[in-house]
């Protein structure tokens, strides 16, 4: 990748011929499929991704997430911390192919300690799949990222997970999710039983009975398709559970919603599905219904309106950036998600943020952890791209006439702690894994305004992200740091920047630092301190989320 003389960079980007392209792009964008995995830690999330992955013929077998030596760890986890402490704490990228569909899978960090991680993750999804545990139902991370999920109108698909194990009644986990989230539901299939007696799924549209015995471990089940009054149903499934089964399906039918494609992609009904991820049941089910229920790619707001992706000029935005995905060659990958047009290896774009003209040498297809040079993508593809340090989350990328996405705003951090480096002879490592770990949002990187002090101050959500970072400080450049908490628990943005402090004069219970994009931030010790100051200076703005900025590159340390 490298940039490109201003003497070359106003000639057009030559692909093939209008009508040509326009074929392509249709047929590409038809048959797209992006979405992410939301939910609350130990909902079964990872092991849902490793089972679609199994059906979509991505894997031969599927990892167990909380893998022993002799097993195969899961494809999603690929940082050495996931794969120790069994937990999905980054995101990345599964594409592959399945029924004629490509299909880019956006996995997300079920910790909530990860939060933002996923926030701007859901960012770059078409669509969403709410994966909810049969036993706890609605968790509170769930309903967070569902709010996300409502804000940004995506459609979701509800998948009621772990029914091979004792849990809450069908019909009161569909009351659950109409009462506290406001949605309209549409059950797709309905278990028959539970637990230890968990049979199947009767699919409603097509009243198909799929009979499901459980598989050898990390397996595609072996899955029975039987006509609802088929005589030997009777043989397979007990009459008194059978019979249940079709009560409530005659309730749901008489007191239920409409199924309305529209109302789905509005985000206003949830499809819900019925099944165990970790016996394989009613995955390959879902996964061919969600294919023809999802939408495809949409169309994306800009400065010059919603960007259709058919418009045959490229254009794509970065949502999220990796240090050393691969340690032995300490590489950094920016995440695009292609917006419009089609992308072409080697092909030149111009970067909105500086105005650069960049040419794209070494695009990614990205598997997880695992890598292959790309030819080219369409709408709703996520390519990776070598970031020597040019990029920055929510940077537009794009050919033809001036485009720039909405950015991705920065959200409050709750946690502050000093980072020291007690060995000044590896400062040089410090500051570059410092730098490069606040390029790709693993934590939010503020300093304190006295130029003598600069030692990083880490703020975060939560407490596992200090705990990575300082990990892979140690693991990826060499560094043994210490943590130092600040004790304070809220941060505001001053949205009207050093000038509106300097009016103020001096401010008592918060300790003002600067942000990485050199904007002031008061910290305070909490809400009430907070409130105090809002008090005090009725007229000064201040903002939990921060301002997303256009055309500055950010400080380093």
């Amino acid at each position: 990748m490298s940039s490109v003389p201003s003497s070359t960079s106003n000639k057009p980007y030559s692909g093939p011929p209008d009508e040509e392209l326009e074929a392509v792009l249709a047929k590409a964008v038809s048959t797209r499929r992006n979405f992410a995995i939301i939910s609350h830690p130990d909902a079964g999330k990872t092991t849902l991704t490793e089972k679609l992955l199994l059906y979509g013929g991505a894997i031969q077998q599927a990892g167990a997430v909380k893998a022993r030596g002799e097993q195969r760890k899961v494809t999603s986890d690929w940082m050495e911390l996931e794969k120790q402490r069994g937990i999905s704490i980054t995101s990345t990228v599964l594409q592959f192919d399945y029924l004629d569909n490509t299909i880019n899978l956006l996995d997300t960090p079920g910790h909530q300690d990860f939060s933002e991680d996923t926030y701007r993750t859901l960012a770059a999804a078409d669509n969403a799949v709410m994966l909810e545990d049969a036993a706890k139902g609605l968790e509170p991370q769930t309903r967070k990222l569902f709010e996300v999920c409502r804000m940004r109108k995506i459609p979701i698909f509800t998948f009621i997970n772990k029914m091979d194990r004792s849990g809450q009644e069908p019909l009161a986990l569909l009351d659950q999710l109409e009462a506290e989230l406001g949605l309209l539901t549409w059950a797709v299939n309905w278990p028959i039983g539970s637990g230890e007696l968990f049979r199947g799924v009767i699919e409603r549209r097509t009243k198909k009975v799929i009979i499901f015995s459980r598989a050898e471990r990390g397996r595609q089940s072996i899955e029975r398709t039987l006509d609802i009054d088929d005589p030997e149903l009777e043989k397979l499934v007990e009459k008194e559970l059978l019979d249940k089964t079709l009560e409530e399906l005659e309730l749901l039918d008489a007191a239920g919603s409409e199924l309305d494609p529209d109302l789905v992609h509005s985000g206003e009904l949830t499809p819900v599905f019925f099944g165990s991820a970790m016996t394989n049941f009613g995955v390959r089910p879902f996964l061919d219904t969600f294919l023809e229920m999802a939408q495809g790619p949409v169309a994306r707001l800009s400065n010059t309106g919603p960007i259709d992706p058919l418009t045959p000029t490229f254009s794509g935005f970065v949502f999220k950036l990796q240090a050393n995905m691969d340690p032995r060659h300490r590489d950094r990958v920016a995440f695009v998600r292609v917006c419009s047009g089609r992308f072409e290896k080697d092909m030149t774009v111009r970067h909105a943020r500086t105005g650069k003209n960049i040419r794209l040498s070494r695009p990614q297809k990205i598997f997880g952890k695992d890598r292959a040079v790309v030819d080219d993508a369409y709408p709703g593809d996520v390519i990776g791209l070598n970031n020597p340090g040019m990029f920055a989350i929510g940077d537009t990328l794009y050919t033809g006439k001036h485009v720039e996405y909405e950015g991705i705003p920065c959200f409050s951090p709750e946690i502050f702690s000093w980072l020291r480096n007690p060995n000044p002879s590896a400062f040089k490592n410090f500051r570059k894994g410092v730098n490069e770990l606040r390029e790709e949002g693993a934590v939010q990187i503020l300093y304190d305004i006295d130029q003598s002090k600069r030692d990083p101050i880490l703020a975060a959500v939560g407490q596992l992200q200090l705990e990575v970072v300082q990990h892979r400080l140690e693991n990826e450049y060499g560094v043994i740091t210490r943590l130092e908490p600040m004790g304070y628990q809220v941060a505001r943005w001053v949205n009207g920047g050093w000038s509106s402090l300097e009016d103020l004069g001096r401010v008592f219970n918060c300790k003002t630092v600067q942000d990485a994009w050199n904007r002031p931030v008061l910290l305070f010790k909490n809400d009430w301190n907070l409130n105090q100051l809002k008090e005090e200076h009725p007229d000064l703005d201040l903002s939990a989320v921060a301002p997303v900025v256009s055309g500055v590159d950010p400080i380093s340390l």
